[in-house]
């Protein structure tokens, strides 16, 4: 007959026995589990002799390791289309980047801080970046954040709202920075894959995909000019894509995205990118000069009356006005003693109808056609004076 405290014992015995076990083969993860970032190895023993060393832990974004090659055998499952969807991807998404802005505005209760966000890419290890004027307008603060998430306060080194272009510099290590490859748009061909990357809503380094839908479109600027050579795409671009590249099938940036056509502000299946040659062309005044320093006419207003250009008012000791080129003149009628009625005789105005002997008629075609030339350039300014045409050389200014 068994006693009652001798069983009981047993079981107390198997019990202790057991959990002994349990603690020596799962003890370590436990002990992992309490202290997750510690990853050194526990001494063997803890005193007032032996103390635990602290363990750092880095405060700012550490770049990432290069990430591992895809495995072939995940590759070969791909078609060639997806490969190459995959290695510009890879290749290109490093130089991307998110920029967001702070701006003062008044509001009902005072002043209050709008916010803004973009997409930009890294042009040079100096810490140039490209991103659409419109992104940065107005910002009183402009911060840039890395693939490594880590965030730098941004200068706007130029812009040129013209084209919708504006230059950034961040002061960032080089070895951070992953340049874009710049390409030829003047190759693209409607109908061509291309690929955009960007943020839409926040959402960083995001890639879609289409095809060039048409060539040479115009885009009316946030300055009122006209941007010509516009590249238009069905690729998905939504708010916070602004910025980002338009890059071809070889990874090579042929634009800058710039707008959508939405009655709603999102994707609808056409989206615009500013040529990167348009941009190329600038970028040194850009970054020298902090803005673009075009030709100028010196007229300051005009009419369009249909055949062309009537000249209304000009720079006082301007181009035009050295030049001869007439304004309308103000006619004075004497109605009563003391009563004058002054009006405009726009009979006494030169109509501008060509540059170069190119035909103008509006004020976009005029400015495109006299910035086509350097300050300093003596241009003809063909003009209808008395009924008559008559070429007028001008010796462009610079504005």
């Amino acid at each position: 007959m068994n006693h009652p405290w001798k069983s009981l014992a047993s079981h107390a015995a198997t019990a202790l026995a057991t959990l002994s076990l349990v603690a020596a083969i799962t003890g370590g993860r436990l002990l992992a589990q309490r202290h997750p970032i510690n990853p050194a190895p526990l001494p063997l023993a803890l005193g007032a002799d032996n103390p635990p060393e602290p363990v750092a832990i880095a405060t700012e974004p550490q770049p990432p390791s290069p990430p591992p090659p895809v495995p072939e055998d995940v590759l070969k499952n791909l078609d060639p289309d997806e490969r190459n969807n995959v290695h510009v991807y890879a290749t290109v998404n490093k130089s991307v980047v998110n920029i967001t802005t702070e701006a003062e505005v008044s509001g009902f209760f005072g002043d209050e801080t709008s916010t803004g966000t973009g997409s930009g890419f890294v042009l040079d290890k100096g810490g140039r970046v490209l991103t659409n004027y419109h992104v940065v307008q107005g910002a009183n603060a402009v911060r840039v954040t890395l693939f490594d998430g880590s965030t730098h306060d941004a200068r706007i080194l130029g812009a040129d709202a013209s084209n919708d272009v504006a230059v950034l510099v961040v002061k960032v290590p080089p070895e951070k920075l992953f340049p874009v490859v710049l390409g030829d748009s003047s190759t693209v061909l409607v109908g061509q894959k291309i690929l955009a990357l960007g943020n839409p809503f926040g959402l960083e380094r995001t890639l879609t995909s289409g095809i060039v839908s048409s060539l040479d479109r115009s885009l009316k600027a946030k300055n009122g000019r006209m941007i010509k050579g516009i590249i238009q795409t069905d690729a998905a671009i939504n708010p916070g894509n602004s910025g980002g590249p338009l890059l071809n099938s070889r990874g090579q940036v042929i634009g800058m995205n710039t707008a959508i056509v939405s009655n709603v502000g999102q994707s609808a299946g056409i989206s615009f990118a500013v040529p990167i040659n348009a941009i190329s062309r600038i970028l040194g005044q850009l970054i020298e000069n902090g803005r673009v320093i075009r030709a100028d006419l010196g007229i300051t207003r005009v009419y369009a009356s249909g055949e062309g250009l009537l000249v209304m008012a000009l720079v006082e000791g301007g181009p035009a006005e050295r030049a001869g080129i007439m304004p309308a003149q103000v006619r004075v009628e004497r109605l009563a003693p003391g009563f004058v009625r002054r009006s405009i005789d726009p009979d006494t105005a030169d109509l501008i109808v060509a540059v170069e002997h190119k035909r103008v008629r509006t004020v976009e075609e005029l400015l495109t056609e006299v910035e086509k030339h350097k300050p300093g350039e003596t241009i003809r300014v063909t003009v209808v004076r008395d009924g008559k045409p008559v070429d007028v050389p001008v010796v462009l200014g610079r504005s």
